[in-house]
Order: structure tokens, then C-alpha cells, then sequence
């Protein structure tokens, strides 16, 4: 399956993926302060499980940081 990232286009062996399993792949270690919008609309937490990514979608994944 392929998948706009940040406007990078990944391809992925799995023909189906949530929006926590492309975050384990993507970031296995550091998932705390992330935020997930999926064209442009975000996506709650509370739905990462279960919410099913589907080919060419563009999201984009916004990490939180420290600093002035």
C-alpha cells in the first residue's frame, strides 16, 4: 500500500494498516505529543486502533516540540 507522509510517498508491505500500526512502524519509539490528521482532518487518539488508512491518503504526522 503507498502513503503520503509529510508529503513523502512511502509504500508499505501490508495492503491494510490502522493509524497506530503505521505510527508503530513509523515511530516505534517515541509516540507521546504526536498528533495524526488524515486529509487534513485529525484524528483523535481515541481512534488510532481503529481507524483504517486506505491507499494515496495523504497524513500528516505533527510532533510536539520544546523550545522558544
Amino acid at each position: 500500500m503507498e502513503l503520503i507522509i509529510n508529503q513523502v510517498q512511502k509504500t508499505f508491505e501490508q495492503e491494510a494498516l490502522t493509524v497506530q500500526q503505521l505510527l508503530d512502524i513509523e515511530l516505534p519509539e517515541k509516540q507521546k505529543g504526536i498528533a495524526v490528521a488524515i486529509e487534513h482532518e485529525v484524528v483523535p487518539k481515541t481512534l488510532w486502533e481503529t481507524t483504517i488508512l486506505h491507499p494515496n491518503q495523504k497524513i500528516i504526522i505533527i510532533k510536539a516540540t520544546q523550545g522558544g
